[in-house]
């Protein structure tokens, strides 16, 4: 097997794209606010389902706070009111 002549470091191939030490800019991503701390809301009422819908899913998982952008300490109020709003039967356990 032929091998292939030495390529100088930053080598960018014909096409454009990086060569082998490329680096590819990460895009910048807006960080998400907790909009309960934004409308200064310190309870999450376990009643008002339409506004804990938002936050699980069709199966009925709570979305981590990672992709809602919710701080931590309304994410525990918010996984206590959901787990309360379970056991009233308001929210079902899970979806099959």
């Amino acid at each position: 097997m032929a091998q292939l002549p030495h390529r100088p470091q930053g080598y960018s191939r014909p096409s454009g794209a990086p060569g082998p030490k490329g680096r590819f800019k990460k895009p910048f991503l807006r960080r998400k606010v907790c909009r309960f701390c934004v409308d200064k809301i310190s309870y999450i009422d376990f009643k008002n389902v339409n506004l804990l819908r938002n936050f699980i899913s069709e199966r009925g998982k709570i979305f981590s706070s990672r992709s809602t952008g919710v701080c931590s300490t309304h994410q525990r109020g918010l996984g206590s009111a959901i787990k309360r709003a379970r056991d009233i039967a308001m929210l079902p356990f899970a979806v099959i």
